[in-house]
């Protein structure tokens, strides 16, 4: 059975690749995402490392003269996706998106590197560009030097969603929005996707960056949505930790000491999110200056940072609770807002369990993470290579033949393996 899953996980990335960088699944998401390319660089790794680098190069080649790497490279046209490059109006060379998603490419490559080596000197160039990237996230979402950085979108979470964005979303408008027609809702069913409600303040919020011309530099004040997610932030201090430790190891000795102190600075102030009565971390309302009373998966990802050994076992504990057949749920099952079904308000992602159980092994919890590591791969036998699952029933939801899954399938399996 191993066999056959590292089998067909390879055929799936296989199946989506374009040549220089992959798409998600055909249909739904028919470009280039951030976050997913570099975690598929991880799965291409375990069969083709020279591809692996490609996927991560060919994203970078798109990256911004501020530094900002965009959450979608348009490569090709595709009216089966909405907001197209028309909508977002970045003027780009190649059209892309005007904002971002979580920085997983300092942690992607380091571990690209761990097993490919001689690619270290066509790699080099790389240090340098995702260290721009780190930079900008300080510099431009954290205007008061917290040491911890602002969502400005609910999409740049990767978490799109999530039960954690609704209160502070409330403060988008809906009213004055060009009209638009989805299409997410004719791929997937309607019933699991984000609400027309949503989609409109996801619309304003696009709106509203391009009026102001993509001025990264404005866009954080300008946002009546800041929110500062542990498990963003924990993204951005582990891929600072292992781009550091990258560096060394090239003798780029400046770059590994600024992405050291950019995680220091985040490592400090993450603390002032935990949540001793939830067992876990919590998200923090910028604009209010209050934490977001939702425990969703965000809050245990920060698991995923080196983040303090007595936290990481009661976020073990954490996720045993939720009793659940299949781990993690993306919100806490039993509170408020929890839906099993329904786009990144209930239902388990591959990636995050994979970020989670990485996590939890290297605080020394291996137990617990050999039981994410354990569940992810049983939802893979019971209901293939989907987008996400029912925690409940194993139900397969979103898009089929996904990307990412099929690349978490390959990290897991060498995990357990």
């Amino acid at each position: 059975m191993t066999d056959t899953l590292h089998a067909a996980a390879i055929d799936i990335l296989k199946i989506n690749d374009r040549g220089s960088y992959t798409v998600p699944t055909k249909g739904l998401y028919p470009f280039q995402w951030n976050w997913d390319s570099c975690l598929t660089a991880l799965g291409q790794r375990h069969f083709d490392a020279d591809r692996a680098l490609t996927e991560i190069e060919t994203l970078f080649a798109h990256q911004w003269p501020c530094g900002m790497v965009p959450h979608i490279i348009f490569h090709e046209l595709d009216d089966g996706y909405f907001p197209g490059p028309d909508v977002w109006d970045c003027r780009r060379p190649v059209p892309t998106s005007g904002i971002t998603q979580p920085p997983v490419a300092g942690f992607a490559l380091a571990r690209l590197l761990e097993s490919a080596p001689d690619l270290d000197t066509r790699a080099r160039p790389l240090l340098a560009r995702i260290t721009a990237w780190h930079r900008w996230f300080h510099a431009t979402r954290d205007p008061a030097r917290t040491g911890l950085v602002a969502l400005i979108h609910p999409w740049e979470s990767g978490r799109d969603n999530s039960v954690d964005w609704d209160i502070p979303f409330e403060r988008v408008p809906t009213e004055g929005i060009a009209p638009y027609t989805r299409r997410d809702t004719q791929h997937a069913d309607p019933a699991h996707r984000p609400t027309k409600e949503q989609y409109d303040r996801y619309i304003w919020l696009v709106e509203r960056f391009r009026g102001l011309e993509w001025q990264t530099d404005k866009l954080h004040d300008a946002s009546p949505f800041q929110v500062v997610d542990p498990g963003f932030n924990a993204i951005l201090i582990r891929s600072c930790l292992d781009l550091a430790a990258l560096c060394d190891r090239m003798g780029a000795v400046e770059l590994a000491q600024e992405n050291r102190a950019m995680a220091e600075a985040g490592l400090a102030a993450l603390g002032a999110l935990w949540s001793e009565a939830h067992g876990q971390y919590l998200c923090l309302d910028r604009i209010t200056g209050g934490l977001i009373d939702s425990p969703s998966s965000g809050g245990v990802l920060a698991a995923f940072a080196p983040i303090p050994a007595e936290h990481a076992t009661r976020i073990a504990a954490t996720i045993e609770g939720h009793g659940t057949r299949f781990r993690v749920a993306s919100h806490a099952p039993g509170t408020e807002g929890f839906d099993a079904k329904r786009y990144w308000r209930g239902p388990v992602w591959l990636v995050v369990n994979y970020m989670i159980a990485d996590g939890l092994e290297r605080a020394g919890c291996a137990d617990a993470a050999a039981r994410i590591t354990r569940s992810s791969l049983d939802l893979i036998r019971t209901s293939g290579f989907a987008e996400y699952y029912d925690p409940l029933t194993g139900e397969a939801l979103g898009g089929t033949q996904f990307t990412w899954t099929a690349a978490m399938v390959l990290e897991l399996l060498s995990m357990e393996g």
